[in-house]
């Protein structure tokens, strides 16, 4: 049985539900659901869970260590410990789930006490941890043939050969933000094409700091959220390009963007390329916005975006004091082992984005002094850009700083926890990623860190996102996204 190599904490409500009033499941959890999530004990709200021994073995090879997947272990162990310790009567009773306190589990957790006879078929190695589980999932099933006995683990190969002995089994999916990514927030609502002619007299308009507002209402207004984007584009009409910024009762007020598409308000020599670039530039510039997410696939600008945005706050107008970029290590390809030097010269290989970005805003057109001025561009530049390990940012607090998560959808939910609670007062923090790039095993885009803070700030005053669609890196780029 192969361990998860990283953790995913919070689950969403427990899906595993009684089915037409019948008798309570009996779940059998294998031992990377536990190092993948150790509160699952309590997710299987009435249901009652099953521990085999060799599963507490597992638990107790895996502890040693800083990782993760170590950390779950331990704290799966203390839990297991503490639910044990409030028995006072036979263990082979059970233990209360709700001993601990969570009173939505009020199912019962039950230990292996007996060993089962073997039946699985002659070709399968006995010694090995996985069939040990099957063994006990199968003696279960004969033992309690009313029950619904059900295998739950994280490892495919493990429920696929369950199921072909004829054994119930289930991925744990109670980490999944969403089903679907498909129905993931875009940031974005398309205004209906007869929006105007539906408003009619009822629209209020006024003018205020370079900006037009529009207050509406409808039941188009129950679809916003603050800080969402909308846009209607009509022929014949001029398009209208705005952010919710207010939301009271059944009305809400719109407020007109600032045009980055064109070379006026040029961000650090960048403009905007497209109607969903311009939206993450008005999000990126403004100093209200405390958290931006940007998704999308690769050449989409994210990171030249961010960067622009944090040269300019930096630099231009001194907002924040630097810039720190930090990103999760996880290879594309074989490890290429232990690396030599600081912290940022370990982090170079990974940075590989954030240089081909700053040698091109370099030579933007911010740099009309030759060869000699990009290079002094380049050096104040690398001065204020600051790139940091993940593995060090437990205990730190970023006061007045621009900083920016790339690959941020290989990161769990608890990891983008501990990166986003490192933000200080005056701190603007940017997570980018590729939802369709996840790298690390046991993270899918249900339940990527990235998916997950997406769904949780949607709505907040001080927080915002943009799914970025179109690529513009180049036409041989684009053509690959497509077609490979």
């Amino acid at each position: 049985m192969a361990a998860p190599p990283q953790a995913t904490p919070r689950a969403a409500a427990g899906r595993a539900t009684r089915r037409n009033g019948g008798p309570r499941k009996l779940f059998v959890l294998d031992t990377n659901v536990l190092m993948h999530d150790p509160s699952c004990l309590f997710r299987f709200e009435e249901h009652d869970i099953y521990l085999p021994m060799i599963v507490l073995e597992e638990l107790d090879n895996n502890k040693k260590g800083m990782s993760e997947v170590a950390r779950n272990a331990r704290q799966a162990s203390r839990t297991l410990d503490a639910l044990a310790a409030t028995v006072r009567g036979d263990i082979r009773d059970g233990v209360p789930l709700t001993a601990l306190g969570h009173r939505e589990a009020t199912g019962t957790l039950l230990f292996q006490t007996e060993a089962f006879s073997h039946s699985l078929p002659d070709g399968i190695a006995q010694g090995k941890a996985d069939n040990h589980i099957l063994v006990v999932v199968q003696g279960l099933k004969q033992r309690h043939p009313e029950r619904d006995v059900v295998l739950v683990s994280k490892d495919i190969n493990m429920r696929i050969k369950a199921r072909a002995l004829g054994l119930a089994a289930e991925d744990y999916e109670n980490d999944k933000t969403i089903d679907d990514v498909e129905l993931l927030y875009t940031g974005m609502l398309a205004l209906p094409t007869d929006f105007w002619a539906r408003q009619g007299k009822k629209v209020e308009s006024w003018q205020q700091g370079g900006h037009t507002f529009y207050r509406i209402g409808g039941p188009l207004v129950q679809q916003m959220l603050l800080n969402q984007f909308v846009y209607h584009e009509a022929p014949g009409e001029p398009p209208l390009y705005a952010r919710v910024v207010e939301l009271r009762g059944k009305t809400a007020v719109l407020r007109t963007l600032k045009d980055y598409t064109h070379l006026k308000n040029a961000v650090w020599g960048v403009t905007a390329r497209n109607r969903e670039q311009n939206f993450a530039l008005n999000l990126l510039m403004d100093p209200e916005i405390d958290f931006v997410t940007l998704a999308g696939t690769a050449g989409t600008g994210k990171t030249l975006m961010a960067l622009a945005a944090g040269l300019t706050q930096v630099l231009d107008e001194r907002r924040y004091t630097e810039i720190i970029m930090t990103r999760a290590t996880v290879s594309v390809g074989e490890d290429i082992g232990f690396l030599p030097g600081t912290e940022e010269e370990k982090m170079g290989p990974w940075m590989g984005a954030l240089d081909d970005n700053l040698e091109f805003l370099a030579k933007g057109g911010q740099n009309p002094a030759g060869e000699w001025g990009r290079a002094a561009t380049q050096d104040l530049i690398r001065s204020r850009v600051k790139i940091k390990s993940m593995n060090f940012m437990r205990g730190r607090t970023f006061l007045n700083k621009y900083v920016i998560i790339d690959e941020a959808q290989n990161l769990t939910p608890k990891q983008m926890k501990t990166l986003i609670t490192r933000a200080g007062p005056g701190t603007k923090l940017v997570c980018m990623g590729n939802l369709a790039q996840i790298d690390t095993p046991y993270l899918t885009e249900g339940s990527s860190g990235l998916t997950y803070v997406v769904d949780r700030f949607k709505g907040w005053p001080h927080g915002g996102h943009v799914t970025l669609a179109r690529g513009e890196r180049s036409r041989l780029a684009d053509f690959a996204s497509e077609v490979l």
